[in-house]
């Protein structure tokens, strides 16, 4: 049976490609869900044809866990305000409208339930949070040296601490998620950076000196 989808306008090469076929996935996931989610509607949507697809990803897995990181990365940027108070709810404001929208309700259930217990998807998950770690780390190492943490604050920790509270009422409580929970989720994070709370932990089990 012929689709009734309306033919897609083909693209060019290289990066536009992978442009199309990002937006595509990331469209067939919000509106079918990642268990109907196929390459030849992907290839379809992004207007070209499924070997063009086949050649850069092996499979949907790998299609899906590539967009994910993508998409993600794009969506909540990394600030440079000028001040760590501002640069984390700012942080916290982005997770939390990207989140929000359909695609990012799609990429949540993707990433832990729909697809959660495929092994790519496990590691898109920690390519994704890599990613913002060593984003993030500009972000600390500019307020230590404005003086506005102290030294040895682990960014790895700070950007746990910022988005942990998020993660847990989208994921566990379902509780409201929204630019108060951002603003709440910030200072208590700050403040604990502030308080040399998120500075790695010593052998002995105390917090190094900084």
């Amino acid at each position: 049976m012929q689709s009734d989808r309306p033919a897609a306008r083909p693209v060019g090469r290289g990066a536009k490609v992978r442009t199309a076929v990002h937006a595509a996935t990331l469209a067939e996931l919000v509106e079918k869900g990642y268990a109907a989610l196929t390459v030849e509607n992907v290839a379809q949507r992004a207007g070209v044809h499924k070997t063009t697809v086949y050649r850069r990803w092996n499979d949907r897995e790998s299609l899906l866990t590539d967009a994910l990181a993508e998409h993600l990365a794009a969506d909540i940027p990394i600030p440079d305000t000028g001040a760590i108070e501002t640069d984390l709810r700012a942080l916290a404001h982005g997770l939390v409208q990207s989140f929000a929208s359909p695609t990012g309700q799609a990429v949540l259930a993707a990433m832990f339930t729909g697809a959660a217990h495929l092994p790519e998807i496990a590691t898109a998950r920690r390519r994704v949070f890599h990613d913002r770690l060593v984003r993030a780390e500009p972000v600390v190492t500019r307020a230590v040296e404005r003086g506005e943490l102290p030294a040895g604050t682990d960014p790895a920790e700070l950007v746990r601490t910022l988005v942990a509270p998020i993660y847990l009422r989208l994921l566990m409580t379902a509780e409201p998620v929204d630019a108060a929970v951002a603003d709440q989720t910030a200072r208590v994070t700050l403040a604990a950076a502030q308080a040399g709370a998120l500075r790695p932990a010593s052998p002995s089990g105390r917090h190094g000196r900084g």
